[in-house]
């Protein structure tokens, strides 16, 4: 059985395409190249990939609007967008729609495959790793089904959400350091990811905001602590 992963990357330049494509084969992986976001879309509902690479400006359906489409069919595939434009509101968007990574052209392909092998790297082991049942203040979290309940009230997370949460559950009290939780959940260090980071934290606290004894800190210059007040 073939244990290559399998990349679907959407680019409308031709030569572009087919370059990633031969390059990223290359390095073992299987990659099957689409032209447009529609036929990207209609090939994704019968066929399951390990990650996406988009192009954000394409024909027919840009990258953002697919990527929705890709988030509404299987909310963990890892997703870079590749862009012509380094506009902040573009990375925003792209931070929004829950993008891993986030590349502007022109890009090495060296650099490329790196941040991808980054996101494969599983979630290294951590001290209370095997635990995924928590008691939050008034919440019960179970990370394996990754549901966040209060009351009546059930809570579905997203797989980073999720992990994330586990992390601060298991340093509750204690100082969670950002690169230590980088590493972890998104699997590198990198700033796209840390902007990443400060977006899923933001989530975290307004799903937890039901019980007022749980805050989530900000540590300057080091990371975070979840704490409970008793």
């Amino acid at each position: 059985m073939s244990t290559k992963k399998k990349i679907l990357l959407v680019e409308d330049d031709t030569n572009l395409g087919n370059l990633l494509q031969d390059s990223l084969e290359l390095k073992n992986y299987d990659v099957v190249l689409k032209r447009n976001g529609e036929d990207a879309f209609n090939d994704l509902k019968v066929n399951k990939y390990d990650m996406a690479i988009l192009d954000v400006m394409m024909p027919k359906k840009d990258g953002f609007t697919l990527a929705k489409d890709i988030r509404r069919m299987n909310s963990n595939m890892p997703i870079i967008f590749l862009t012509a434009k380094a506009l902040k509101e573009d990375t925003i968007e792209g931070l929004k729609l829950g993008a891993d990574d986030y590349m502007t052209k022109p890009f090495s392909m060296d650099e490329l495959v790196l941040r991808m092998e980054n996101i494969f790297k599983r979630l290294p082991k951590t001290e209370a790793s095997t635990q995924n049942n928590f008691k939050i203040g008034k919440f019960d979290f179970d990370n394996t089904v990754r549901v966040l309940k209060i009351g009546n009230k059930e809570l579905k997370l997203t797989t980073k959400e999720s992990e994330l949460l586990k992390m601060l559950a298991v340093y509750v009290d204690r100082i969670l350091e950002r690169q230590v939780a980088l590493n972890a959940v998104w699997g590198t260090d990198s700033y796209f990811a840390g902007r990443s980071m400060d977006v899923y934290i933001a989530k975290l606290r307004k799903y937890l905001k039901d019980d007022p004894s749980i805050e989530i800190l900000n540590i300057h210059g080091t990371g975070f602590k979840m704490i409970v007040k008793k």
